[in-house]
């Protein structure tokens, strides 16, 4: 009987082979937590490992118009992502996955109780938000903040992050007194238990249309990849993680 040995050459190209399954997912800070869960059980299913680069929705759609090699681009909007359609760089969608949502938090002795009126009181001297430039979080906080005629009262009083996550970071360090942020984050099983928060009115500010795409990078390294991604989103498996989450769903 002959026996047949698998070359150490061919076992080095099995390994890439598999390795080159991965995709890039760049995706919206507010996001950041679900797509942990998302990604395991994605890989899960389909043996397709993700790698994640988080940041604001604007900053991470610069870097995709600047050829950042990204498969799948999961927009705090949906307004990045109809540019990135319009531009050509997109192959699938753009398609909202989910809808999010404003919460006030801090870890601070505050009362809440009044919500976003609340924060002219002089016992706060600093509020964090999203860049509203960047990040579509940070701007649905600005016109929240115009709906309670707040704005023009507060703004020496506003600390500006890069990002969601930054913002993040000045509410749990307490750099802010209080902040605004995603439900999505509050919500987390690491965060949960920190500090306390309340939904920010939802007719305060425009409905967070968050969507997805599949870039044009991916159609040429990982379109097979990248599209089962895409349409793992939209299962059953993945609406209810973003259920968890607070997201709901289109």
């Amino acid at each position: 009987m002959k026996k047949y040995f698998i070359a150490p050459l061919f076992c080095i190209f099995l390994a890439a082979s598999a390795h080159a399954q991965g995709i890039t997912v760049a995706a919206a800070a507010n996001v950041q937590f679900t797509l942990d869960e998302l990604k395991a059980e994605f890989t899960k299913e389909t043996g397709i490992e993700v790698k994640e680069v988080i940041g604001a929705s604007g900053k991470l759609t610069a870097q995709i118009e600047n050829g950042a090699p990204f498969d799948v681009f999961m927009s705090a909007d949906m307004k990045y992502p109809d540019r990135l359609q319009k531009d050509g760089i997109a192959t699938q969608g753009p398609k909202t996955y989910a809808y999010g949502f404003l919460v006030l938090w801090t870890m601070k002795d505050i009362d809440l109780s009044k919500g976003v009126a609340g924060l002219s009181d002089a016992s706060i001297k600093k509020i964090a938000l999203a860049s509203p430039q960047a990040a579509p979080y940070g701007r649905q906080t600005v016109n929240a903040l115009k709906y309670y005629h707040l704005y023009p009262q507060i703004q020496s009083k506003l600390v500006y992050g890069e990002s969601i996550s930054q913002a993040n970071q000045f509410i749990t360090t307490q750099a802010a007194d209080v902040g605004f942020t995603a439900k999505s984050i509050v919500l987390a099983p690491n965060m949960k238990d920190h500090g306390k928060w309340v939904d920010v009115e939802k007719q305060a500010y425009d409905p967070i249309a968050q969507g997805v795409i599949v870039l044009k990078y991916a159609s040429k390294n990982h379109a097979s990849e990248a599209k089962q991604f895409y349409d793992f989103l939209f299962s059953v498996q993945a609406q209810e993680i973003f259920k968890k989450y607070g997201y709901t769903l289109p």
